[in-house]
């Protein structure tokens, strides 16, 4: 596969350079990726592109229509949910191989926060959007690092046993079973002898031809130009027909549903009528009318709550989480704000449409790199067949048995559970399994509960470690303490008592050197330990010295000239003063005055 520009530049900065004018060419290919590529483009790369795309739509269709039923919405709304990401990140998206659109765990969200009710999911599409665009124009980036793997990987599995387990009634024929998870799986067990035999002989019979394609898409040997032509031609269609392979199973599906249909009998609960044509372009509904009055905008926002703050943000992990992982497999890199910006205009132009809030997928993404996609235009592709889809093939929607659609959502969440993450957190940090399992469960009770418990236990942790650093002592003629990591208030009482138990508190009291090597940074109240510590070493008769100062943390204490401060620039120079043995004195007590002199002759 030629290699894609995308692939070759570098988007390095998440801002601006200093030096750069805000419309220089540079400044302005940051904020319009499509000009880093767009010059470039070649009849090859639209070939790849062009099958790419057409690969991801085949996939799309089916898929949104099944993740409109996740999401608690007539299923036309999956449709308008799947193609403005398309066109949007065309011009604004750094990675070759992402799209956006709708995905199983939003889909639950969505339902989740919106009452299966199409306004509030339209207008939460539109606020979730601006939030985002100004998380990238703000660049508040960062903010997504303080969620831990582990609490994403425990929200991603308990979403997909969620999205799973509420499609078993729908695998099963059965009706009328309650949306919440405990009492889901309460009515299943309990109505499971309800059960519609040809839904469940239908919804099993596809899950395993999805399980088949996908196992003989996973072993397909790479078409080669030096293969023969009919080697080549056999191999293609076999690649086609397992990589389309969920629109392949619904078709099957919806043909044997029809061929019933015209006997007069029906065995399987079908998707139903589905609104035709493409979605009429307005502004999102700021208020709804309901039988027992007007809902305004200030009740429709207090109504979905932490929704506001979950969606975005689980949005955002998704997609940039999906764009690394394919930017370093395929060795190009991305820039995330700009990402924040294109997933932010996507959802608000969505809502135009009306689209509920949209990510990237990582299962269609992997479909557009496994088929050589070489620039964002392939989306161009997926979103045109997403768009003649709505306007002539919503009338045969209406034969997709629902049992179908299921199996699609099945197989497509099953990979989204990590089973591997318990035994690696095992082996790796037994800790980390805390974050993972409190999310994880407390998801079943309410998603963002899962979402901000496990990322307080994060922080939690994140702060103990910084409270009670590590420390290395080394016993010798000379106490050495080195703290294995920067120094912050929180630290200072607990560094206090082990070196007051270490030096102070025995007898006769010793020396000791404090090894900063790993200390990039102090404030001003570890300054003000440290200058006790002094006093306490000086009324005991006894020496604390300092080694390996980096020179940030080196003028802050000579900044605030401590009492009796002594440093040194090796271990060796401190052992031997300490040891009063001759010709060794600190850098502090010389002439040079001004810490910018100590500074210098310590670096020298």
């Amino acid at each position: 596969m030629p290699s894609s520009v995308l692939g070759q530049a570098r988007f390095s900065s998440p801002g601006m350079a200093p030096n750069t004018c805000c419309c220089s060419p540079a400044a302005v290919q940051r904020r319009l990726p499509i000009l880093a590529w767009l010059p470039n483009y070649s009849l090859q790369w639209l070939k790849m592109d062009f099958i790419a795309g057409l690969s991801v739509g085949l996939t799309v269709v089916p898929q949104a229509l099944a993740y409109a039923e996740v999401a608690g919405l007539p299923p036309q709304y999956g449709l308008y949910s799947a193609f403005m990401g398309c066109f949007v990140y065309f011009f604004l998206g750094t990675s070759r191989d992402v799209t956006l659109g709708p995905t199983a765990i939003m889909s639950l969200l969505v339902s989740f926060y919106t009452f299966h009710e199409p306004a509030y999911a339209v207008l939460l599409a539109f606020l979730s959007g601006c939030i985002q665009l100004v998380m990238g124009v703000l660049h508040l980036g960062f903010l997504l690092d303080f969620i831990s793997c582990p609490v994403i990987k425990g929200f991603t599995s308990a979403a997909t046993v969620t999205i799973g387990f509420g499609q078993i009634k729908n695998l099963l024929g059965l009706q009328n079973i309650p949306r919440q998870f405990f009492l889901q799986v309460y009515h299943t067990f309990l109505r499971i002898g309800e059960t519609s035999v040809g839904d469940a002989v239908l919804g099993l019979v596809c899950v395993v031809l999805l399980l088949v394609l996908k196992l003989m898409r996973d072993h397909v040997p790479p078409v080669h130009p030096e293969m023969p032509p009919g080697v080549r031609l056999s191999r293609g269609l076999v690649w086609a027909a397992t990589t389309a392979r969920s629109a392949l199973v619904v078709s099957f599906a919806a043909l044997v549903a029809y061929s019933f249909e015209v006997t007069g009998y029906q065995p399987f609960i079908l998707t139903g009528e589905t609104a035709e044509g493409l979605p009429p372009v307005r502004t999102p509904p700021f208020s709804m009318t309901t039988a027992n009055g007007t809902i305004s905008f200030t009740e429709m926002v207090q109504d979905m709550g932490a929704g506001l703050a979950v969606v975005p943000l689980m949005g955002l992990l998704e997609s940039i989480a999906v764009a690394k992982a394919f930017a370093s497999q395929n060795n190009y890199r991305i820039n995330a704000n700009q990402e924040l910006l294109a997933i932010g205009l996507t959802n608000v132009l969505g809502s135009l449409v009306s689209s509920y809030p949209v990510t990237g997928s990582f299962g269609r993404t992997a479909v557009n790199a496994q088929s050589g996609v070489c620039t964002p235009a392939g989306g161009l592709v997926t979103g045109v067949l997403v768009l003649l889809s709505l306007d002539y093939l919503t009338s045969l929607f209406y034969y997709i048995p629902k049992s179908a659609l299921a199996a699609v959502i099945i197989m497509a969440v099953a990979p989204l559970f990590d089973t591997k993450i318990f035994g690696t957190l095992w082996r790796v940090k037994r800790l980390d399994l805390l974050p993972l399992c409190v999310t994880f469960l407390l998801s079943f009770w309410e998603m963002q509960y899962g979402i901000l418990a496990g990322a307080l236990v994060s922080l939690l942790m994140l702060l103990h470690s910084a409270a009670r650093p590590e420390t290395k002592v080394s016993e010798g003629p000379v106490l050495v303490l080195q703290p294995a990591s920067g120094l912050h208030f929180p630290a200072v009482e607990a560094l206090q008592e082990e070196i007051l138990s270490r030096a102070l508190e025995v007898s006769p009291p010793r020396c000791l050197v404090l090894e900063c090597t790993h200390v990039c940074s102090i404030d001003y109240t570890v300054v003000l330990g440290l200058g006790e510590l002094l006093e306490d070493f000086h009324r005991q008769g006894v020496a604390l010295a300092f080694v390996g100062l980096q020179v940030p943390v080196l003028r802050v204490l000579l900044s605030a000239d401590l009492k009796g401060f002594q440093y040194f620039s090796t271990l060796e120079e401190a052992e031997k003063y300490l040891r009063q043995e001759p010709g060794t004195q600190p850098y502090n007590t010389r002439e040079d005055s001004t810490p910018e002199h100590k500074i210098a002759l310590l670096q020298a």
